[in-house]
């Protein structure tokens, strides 16, 4: 039998308390080497990190704020670099201990290691404690302050309406292109729109270039020059202004634009708004796009906008002609609505809306007749050849008169008001101009479409809407395009600044810039 002996592992006593341990280099118990040796001197055990209330961001030294999650990846991150003494040592584990959330508290767990003699390494684990301290970022002192904004954008149009404004601020909301604004005026002839940064006021002149034609003028302000380091602080500022026609307008072209356009008749109507004007002589169905480069060399007003029309009465439609989408060409015999009833007096009318009007239907347009324009294109015109009317567009007055109720509604914009508060003229004249635009919506399903809208949060009561007898049923107007329920959207109360970022190519449903 073969004798194995065993095997004993020597032992010696700790050279400081006498406790008997295996060998080591330092012939030192573990105990006495963490009394005589403290790895984690240098890194501190109380910090304090900066979060705003407003933005719920934390501050990254030192000047970025980064939004973070408790408990998350990027928080401890965040925490980790606040503390300085960590690169002499190694980091082996890092986490959170769980603090009442209204604490202000965030605790860490941490272990480390490192190497205190030859061939000898230490391993400790100790809590560091942060304490949360508001502070508010730079961004939103500069919303709560005044007068704070680096760049602005002013959007102007000399028209005596604000419908223009209606349905731009609906564009705006569709595509969310105000979502980087601090504040929105509202002035006499537009709005003014502030950005905490340049590259967010030029991105909304990409977008108002997109949808409409513009003329737009850059400017600058010197706030503060640093002469040590070379560097300036400018506030900039953008004047837009919006071309002053609008869609079912009444146009006298200059003739050197009639005569670049194929020489095209000078007396049009402008059916369509984008970015550039379209126009159509109701004469022919004949059509030309005036390009934005193309008016403002030869700038020109509107002979006659849509609260210069008249109603009229149509007695006749006889198709004459070509079709283009959905204008027929036809001639159209109609009569004032004030002449029913006093006199006999017709007028006899070649117009695009052959496809959509009927005997008995009422119809807007315009009496060339008996105006008085103020206009030295329209003066040069031959008399003779002028149309008594141009008719515009077909008008539902008995729908009017039957349902004064809307299941719908739009949204709006925060603007702030001017400091002086509107007359009650003007105050009417907004009211008017907004029931127009509302009406506008309903009669155009090309329209609405670029737009959205919602449901009403209260449903029409049955007083919203005025009673009417058996006998006034035969003059509904059949073919008023109806809003259907599946064009609403769900009235849902969301935070400001939608998460979707407007995409400035997307510029087709914003194609059918109504400006009237």
């Amino acid at each position: 039998m073969e004798y194995h002996p065993e095997l004993t592992t020597q032992q010696i006593l700790c050279c400081s308390c006498g406790t008997t341990i295996p060998p080591n280099p330092t012939n030192m118990c573990i105990n006495c080497i963490r009394n005589q040796v403290d790895i984690t001197e240098g890194i501190p055990k109380h910090a304090t990190i900066c979060f705003c209330r407003n933005c719920e961001r934390y501050l990254q030294p030192p000047m970025l704020w980064v939004a973070c999650q408790l408990e998350s990846r990027e928080l401890l991150a965040l925490c980790l670099k606040k503390l300085k003494g960590l690169n002499k040592v190694r980091l082996v584990d890092a986490g959170f201990i769980w603090t009442e959330p209204h604490s202000k508290r965030i605790k860490l767990k941490l272990t480390i290691q490192k190497e205190v003699f030859t061939s000898t390494i230490l391993q400790q684990i100790f809590e560091v404690e942060f304490v949360v301290s508001h502070q508010q970022c730079d961004d939103c002192a500069k919303v709560m302050a005044q007068n704070t904004w680096k760049a602005m954008v002013q959007v102007r149009q000399k028209v005596d309406h604000k419908r223009t404004f209606l349905y731009l601020e609906q564009l705006i909301i569709k595509h969310s292109a105000h979502k980087d604004t601090i504040n929105i005026k509202e002035c006499k002839d537009g709005l003014d729109f502030y950005y905490a940064s340049r590259s967010h006021a030029l991105k909304m002149v990409e977008f108002l270039s997109a949808i409409t034609p513009l003329k737009s003028k850059a400017s600058e302000q010197l706030i503060s020059t640093d002469i040590h380091s070379g560097t300036s602080n400018y506030k900039f500022s953008y004047s837009i202004e919006l071309v002053p026609i609008c869609k079912d307008d009444l146009l006298c072209l200059p003739p050197k634009i009639a005569k670049s356009m194929g020489n095209i008749n000078p007396l049009v109507i402008c059916y369509r708004i984008g970015n550039s004007v379209h126009v159509m002589d109701v004469n022919t169905l004949a059509v030309a796009e005036i390009s934005t480069q193309t008016y403002w060399r030869t700038p020109f007003q509107a002979l006659a906008s849509v609260k210069q029309m008249a109603e009229y009465y149509v007695l006749d439609v006889e198709p004459c002609g070509p079709v283009r989408g959905k204008y027929v060409l036809a001639d159209i015999q109609v009569a004032r609505a004030q002449d029913v009833g006093r006199n006999d007096t017709t007028f006899f009318a070649r117009s695009h809306l052959g496809g959509i009007l009927n005997p008995g239907d009422s119809v807007m347009g315009y009496d060339i007749g008996s105006s008085n324009f103020n206009n030295d294109a329209f003066d040069g015109l031959h008399r003779g050849s002028l149309p008594d009317v141009i008719l515009i567009k077909k008008a539902y007055p008995s729908h009017r008169k039957r349902n004064k109720g809307r299941n719908w509604e739009l949204r709006q914009l925060h603007k702030e008001e001017e400091d002086m508060a509107p007359r009650k003229q003007d105050q009417e004249r907004i009211e008017q101009d907004y029931e127009m635009f509302l009406r506008d919506l309903e009669e155009d399903p090309e329209l609405r479409s670029t737009v959205n809208l919602y449901k009403a949060d209260k449903p029409k009561k049955e007083g919203d809407y005025a009673m009417v007898e058996e006998s006034d049923s035969d003059y509904e107007d059949e073919d008023f395009p109806e809003i259907q329920l599946d064009e609403l959207l769900d009235n849902l109360k969301l935070d400001d600044g939608p998460d979707n970022e407007y995409d400035s190519d997307q510029n087709q449903d914003g194609e059918d810039m109504m400006m009237d």
